[in-house]
């Protein structure tokens, strides 16, 4: 859009940042309802078998215990007789909470207590025991890979990878070969709020669910399917959302559970999950990618083979795009994929921040660095001569890719060009010191979304959507957003997000919240000015100037365009002459440029590059990271404030993936032993460097009508690639398992 920004574009700082650090924001676990009931899940401890008998006699004894909920006892809803959607289109068998007897993975929750207090009920949780008839399991990665299969019914997010020539003859006859075989372990997301929900049974017999969600609309939707409920009978609220990073996409069994016990006691209800109950639900699938690239002598890529695997349970069919992104950001005129899952006897993997990306493009990027080196070239101008232009998986031209700048800035800053070439040949005193690089892709996504702006005799400016704000800064940039659309200060914008009640917003998630909502509250700002313009001109008692075409709104208060005259007018009063109290507007915003989409079929994706230095202790094999530089070109930023804000906590989720974070498995029991802050390790700030993020000018006006793409998820694809190639290059010992750790 070819407007001068005096909001959009400005490090605003974030406008809910007081009511966080002062916890006048509220949770989902923070509504105290009078008469509140506590729950307390009880899990299984195995993975596979059938509940033959379960002892709760002693543990209802405890004073304050009024229930405990099994599957013998709860009651009826359409959950357990028919098939239902919960909002992120699995295909295969959801997993059904209390259905019956029979136990699929290990954490399934068996039982509920809810008690008067939280310590009566955690205490009553620990006496429930529970006789099991254990069946045979498997949760070994390895094993199940030899009962890899594709469903004959995938994720509506998939896309079979499109090959190109004959990737096996041209690898055969290339003059260099490099393949192998990488790993990424299986991580848990582990954001601070953990996941919780509240329920309050209004006087009307309808529902208040406070839900730590990254959709209430979907929550709203998955429990009114589940319980055979009007949408108008169940309101789904999540104001604020302690970081999700994916957790939070499908509705988590604490919601179903709570809400059917406060149906059944007619009470309000609240159940919180521990932190090793965070290990019993989502978590990024185990994957491996057997990558074959052939190459000319002249570095120049003549066939990419790429095989990947992932786990999923045996009731779903999860998938992820991880075999797609090597065969879309290079050219290579011979290119083939093949995707298959693995079943393990665990719950079903999910998305986790850039799910597919993070995994395929890391993958992929380390095996981009071999070949880079098994030609003899620099890893930086081995993209750059291998660089594609265009979508080359789809051959399909791009919105925008400034890729080629993103490499150019992000190596000038970083000084790219001071590097040697030999492995292990830079050094600081004891330490080895190496520099790696990697690209990333992810998509720019947009999806419809409706937004209200309403106008009050107070003078300030409402707006609403159903959005989320998961840490993103959402309500800052729609505040941002509003307050350019319609001539407002910030301090006169009230936004209010996290309720189903509110217009229509997907579930925040792949990065397209700031594009998707953001030309949804602009093409709501600009449809109300348009109101009150016409209201104005109707209006017989109003100014003469303010009838006028001509009229500017500005500082939050309308002006002459007249430059001799001082004519102005506050929106309060303005409103007042119309007659009306209140003035709104509601508008859908969808892809294109101003809702126009474009003739020509395009891809959109974002783009970035990054660096990294590490060093190594030779004698302990301990690595550093001691600085990143990601240059990221993601179209217009709203606020590079909070959109930096965000890059740099994808690093940071990145070297956790490339040198901390692994669940790991108990394969006897089928379950994750590391189930806690102690064990799993994340990164601390001891071990993150300082992280500069660059943002390359890229003017794109067809990725979405205010030519934005998201980075909520860009600074995990390519980051853990650099980290693992800065290793490589310190030390001259390729590491193919992520992460890498003292002993790899």
């Amino acid at each position: 859009m070819n407007v001068i920004s005096t909001h959009i574009g400005q490090p605003v700082s974030r406008i809910d940042g007081v009511a966080k650090v002062t916890g006048q924001a509220k949770y989902a676990a923070e509504p105290h309802p009078p008469g509140m009931l506590y729950g307390v899940v009880v899990n299984s401890p195995i993975a596979r078998g059938r509940i033959e008998t379960i002892h709760d006699a002693e543990a209802r004894q405890i004073p304050g215990v009024i229930e405990i909920m099994t599957h013998l006892n709860r009651p009826h809803a359409a959950l357990f007789e028919k098939s239902y959607m919960d909002g992120l289109g699995v295909p295969g068998a959801p997993y059904r909470p209390l259905h019956d007897g029979e136990i699929h993975f290990n954490g399934q929750p068996v039982a509920v207590v809810f008690a008067e207090t939280f310590e009566a009920a955690r205490e009553a949780a620990m006496l429930v025991r529970v006789d099991y008839e254990r069946w045979p399991h498997n949760a070994n990665f390895e094993v199940a890979l030899h009962q890899k299969y594709m469903p004959s019914k995938t994720r509506s997010n998939y896309v079979p990878p499109k090959p190109r020539g004959d990737a096996a003859a041209a690898y055969a006859l290339s003059a260099v070969k490099t393949e192998g075989r990488y790993h990424l372990a299986p991580e848990h997301h582990n954001p601070m709020e953990m996941h919780a929900t509240t329920v309050i049974v209004e006087d009307d017999g309808t529902f208040t669910v406070w839900d730590k969600t990254q959709g209430p609309q979907a929550v709203q939707a998955y429990l009114a399917s589940a319980l055979s409920l009007s949408k108008d009978q169940v309101r789904v609220r999540n104001p604020y959302v302690g970081g999700a990073f994916g957790s939070g996409l499908r509705a988590v069994y604490n919601v179903f559970l709570a809400t059917l016990a406060a149906k059944m006691l007619k009470r309000a209800v609240r159940v919180t999950l521990t932190r090793p109950q965070m290990f019993t639900h989502a978590f990024r699938p185990e994957a491996v990618m057997d990558i074959a690239l052939g190459a000319s002598r002249d570095g120049t890529l003549q066939s990419m083979i790429v095989k990947g695997v992932t786990d999923t349970s045996r009731f779903e069919h999860n998938m992820e795009n991880i075999v797609i992104w090597g065969l879309i950001n290079y050219r290579c005129p011979n290119a083939t994929a093949d995707y298959k899952v693995a079943p393990r006897d665990t719950y079903t993997s999910s998305d986790m921040r850039a799910p597919g990306a993070a995994t395929g493009v890391n993958l992929l990027e380390m095996a981009i660095d071999e070949m880079a080196y098994a030609c003899g070239m620099d890893p930086l101008a081995f993209r750059l001569h291998n660089y594609s232009d265009i979508d080359a998986m789809h051959d399909m031209p791009l919105t925008s890719k400034a890729l080629r700048d993103a490499m150019a800035q992000g190596a000038q800053h970083f000084g790219w060009h001071d590097r040697s070439m030999i492995p292990g040949s830079m050094r600081d005193g004891r330490e080895l010191v190496g520099w790696g690089m990697a690209t990333g892709i992810w998509d720019a996504m947009f999806s419809p979304t409706s937004a209200r702006a309403r106008l009050g005799q107070d003078g300030r400016l409402h707006i609403a959507t159903a959005a989320s704000d998961i840490g993103t800064g959402t309500y800052t940039i729609l505040a941002q957003t509003a307050a350019e659309a319609f001539g407002m200060p910030l301090d006169r914008i009230d936004i209010e997000l996290g309720d189903s009640a509110l217009p229509e917003c997907p579930t925040e998630g792949g990065s397209w919240t700031a594009a998707s909502a953001g030309a949804a509250v602009w093409l709501a700002c600009h449809s109300l000015r348009t109101k009150l313009f016409a209201a104005l001109a109707r209006c017989k008692n109003a100014p003469s100037w303010a009838r006028q075409d001509s009229v500017k709104l500005e500082g939050g208060a309308l002006h002459g365009m007249n430059e001799n005259a001082q004519d102005s007018l506050s929106l309060s009063d303005a409103l007042s002459l119309t007659g009306q109290d209140v003035l709104e507007a509601e508008e859908t915003a969808k892809p294109g440029l101003r809702g126009k989409i474009s003739q020509m079929r395009k891809a959109r994706f974002t783009h970035s590059a990054v660096f990294c230095e590490v060093r190594v202790d030779p004698e302990l094999g301990t690595v550093r990271v001691t600085r990143l530089v990601n240059a990221v070109a993601a179209g217009r930023i709203m606020n590079p404030k909070t959109a930096a804000s965000q890059i740099r906590g994808a690093m940071v989720m990145a070297t956790g993936m490339a040198l901390h974070e692994d669940s790991l498995m108990d394969e006897r029991v089928g379950q994750f032993m590391n189930h806690n802050f102690a064990e799993y390790h994340i990164p601390a700030h001891a071990d993150i460097p300082d992280m500069d993020v660059l943002f390359v000018n890229e003017h794109d006006d067809e990725v979405s009508p205010l030519g934005v793409k998201g980075v909520g998820e860009i600074g995990m694809c390519g980051t853990a690639a650099a980290i693992a190639n800065a290793i490589f290059h310190a030390t001259g010992r390729r590491e193919r398992n992520l992460p890498i750790t003292l002993g790899a």
